[in-house]
């Protein structure tokens, strides 16, 4: 049983784009997990007014449309908010890389502590799954999603969800480093790459 008082300070992140290529942000979420439950009374919600108009088909995936960003901040307003509730903390999502790097472009001087990927973590949590989409894993647990924030494809649903998924998940590890080992992407902050040996005397 994973002892949940022993991890490092955690937010279980997801971003929405505006389908443009690359994607201009159009909605943050960053939702902690402290002693093993989601805080959504500390929780960063940000709509963001982005500088392309959203594409017709994000609309239809998360459902955001320009006209109910109007009157949402730009960036520059929200970036310095959504930099200071990181901070340097650990950041979990599903698929990571690519709400990582889509954070990454947006706040060059941010640095995570490390990035955890309930995708990866799926994989080797539960081989036998028949698919690790958050969708599928979610039907695979049972999660009980019924006080989640707003509706699928919205950054606080997903964050919601994948929170849930992490610690459903994490009761299979014995310890923080166990799970880190498991679910942290190589290359991405946080992967404990082997180091040779030092050399010594003969």
């Amino acid at each position: 049983m994973n002892d949940f008082t022993t991890w490092p300070p955690l937010f279980v992140v997801d971003v929405e784009g505006n389908g443009a290529n690359p994607p201009d942000l159009v909605e943050v979420a960053a939702l902690p997990v402290r002693h093993g439950q989601p805080d959504t009374t500390t929780a960063g919600h940000w709509l963001i007014q982005p500088p392309r108009p959203v594409t017709s088909f994000a609309a239809r995936v998360h459902g955001i449309t320009d006209q109910q960003l109007a009157d949402q901040p730009r960036w520059e307003t929200v970036a310095p908010q959504v930099h200071g509730l990181l901070g340097e903390a650990w950041i979990c999502a599903h698929h990571a890389h690519v709400d990582y790097q889509a954070l990454a472009r947006h706040l060059p001087d941010w640095r995570p502590a490390g990035v955890i990927d309930t995708l990866r973590l799926a994989r080797a949590t539960y081989p036998d799954a028949p698919r690790h989409t958050l969708d599928a894993l979610l039907t695979h647990t049972g999660i009980d999603l019924t006080h989640a924030p707003a509706q699928r494809h919205r950054a606080t649903f997903d964050a919601y969800a994948t929170a849930h998924l992490l610690l459903a998940m994490a009761t299979h590890y014995d310890d923080w480093d166990a799970l880190r080992a498991a679910a942290v992407p190589p290359g991405l902050p946080g992967d404990r790459q082997p180091t040779e040996d030092a050399p010594g005397l003969w």
